[in-house]
């Protein structure tokens, strides 16, 4: 026993040590500052909305929807993507701390915001990507699975089951992007069902195991567990065990690697792990954590020497932090979280513009003019979500 608890301590001291380096509250203080900043600079009075970037690119291009082959211009107020993200912030700093104003910003002002998305005129119902007062737009399964994931944390901490039913009104929508082709998995625009996305996969997956914990409901249980399979069988690179983008309906990989897909599976594998007690998952979420840190986080030179950093896509290294925090409370290694937490802290302390907004490189070697919503939105998620580390 003594030997058992030497070796855990001795495991987590580094991040223990990092953490009262830092502070908890200052985490905390960070994620709630930038959050009242956001809110003042992208604020759309009009709508009860929030800007695309900071400011308005009057040449902005939305090149992240399906239309590829005729980008979107910017209309008035962010599209979905990047509003989600300001409901993961809303949902964490509420989730950790209980205090009552990010309750209240959350009913009174994100999620009626949020609700301005919300498309009824399609069945299953679902967020689609822009707001409904402009008309209909495209629909994206992974877009409403992290509204979903959402619901669920909200609903664990509030209570309130008109976000646990929506939670699983999403959950319908999602699978009905389920189809047979490939042998199963989940499309990633319902527009444009050309591939299977690990995007839309493996976040479903998580919000299946979510909903069973929330509703003991063994169908939610049975669906994670096939679409965990389906999507490691067809979408894990069998080298490195980091996830790859899609896959075609003829079959075809796409081979990008992006840390948000490696994530959500290795959150999947740790939440499959605690459920079931089945040791091969938690092995896959170790395998997927080691080899995403090992292709992923690169050393860079900045002005205050070398360092590691994870890629220039803040939300999507939030999204793997999602995993990384799971896993790190299961089994206590603390490599793969402390390089992120170091970024973040790197990133606050040295590569803020003068409005205290982030570029989305987090080694300041490179900045943006317009700083994106999507990706100062989810610093707010991650800061927060450090804090209670």
């Amino acid at each position: 026993m003594k030997k058992a608890s030497f070796c855990f301590l001795f495991t987590i001291l580094p991040l223990l040590l990092s953490a009262r380096q830092y502070g908890g509250n200052l985490f905390f203080q960070r994620a709630d500052s930038l959050l009242n900043t956001i809110l003042t600079l992208y604020q759309v009075p009009k709508y009860g909305l929030l800007m695309e970037t900071y400011p308005r690119n009057p040449k902005q291009q939305i090149t992240y929807t399906a239309n590829s082959d005729a980008n979107l211009t910017q209309q008035e107020v962010s599209f979905l993507w990047p509003y989600s993200a300001m409901v993961s912030g809303c949902v964490s700093m509420y989730k950790i701390s209980k205090a009552d104003k990010y309750k209240k910003l959350m009913d009174k002002q994100i999620k009626p915001g949020l609700d301005l998305y919300w498309d009824n005129t399609r069945k299953p119902a679902c967020y689609q990507s822009y707001p409904t007062f402009a008309g209909k737009n495209d629909r994206y399964y992974d877009d409403n699975d992290w509204i979903a994931l959402d619901c669920c944390d909200y609903y664990e901490a509030t209570g309130k089951q008109e976000y646990l039913d929506k939670a699983i009104a999403l959950h319908r929508y999602i699978y009905s992007g389920w189809s047979d082709e490939l042998g199963g998995g989940i499309y990633w625009c319902e527009q444009k069902r050309t591939s299977k996305n690990t995007c839309s996969n493996a976040p479903a997956t998580v919000l299946c195991l979510k909903l069973y914990k929330l509703t003991k409901d063994e169908k939610y249980l049975k669906q994670a567990e096939e679409t965990y399979e389906w999507t490691k069988k067809n979408l894990r690179d069998p080298e490195d065990f980091v996830y790859w983008d899609n896959i075609s309906l003829e079959g075809q990989i796409g081979y990008a690697k992006y840390t948000y897909n490696s994530g959500q599976m290795i959150q999947a594998g740790v939440l499959l792990y605690q459920i079931t007690g089945k040791e091969a998952y938690l092995q896959d979420a170790q395998q997927t954590a080691k080899g995403a840190y090992e292709y992923f986080c690169r050393l860079q030179q900045t002005p205050k020497g070398e360092m590691r950093f994870y890629p220039d896509s803040p939300w999507f290294n939030v999204i793997l932090f999602r995993g990384l925090k799971a896993l790190y409370q299961t089994d206590h290694n603390p490599t793969y979280i402390k390089a992120m937490i170091d970024n973040a802290d790197f990133a606050w302390r040295w590569t803020r513009d003068s409005n205290g907004l982030f570029s989305n490189d987090w080694s300041g070697n490179k900045s943006n003019q317009f700083k994106s919503l999507l990706e100062n939105a989810c610093m707010v998620e991650l800061f927060a979500e450090i804090s209670e580390l």
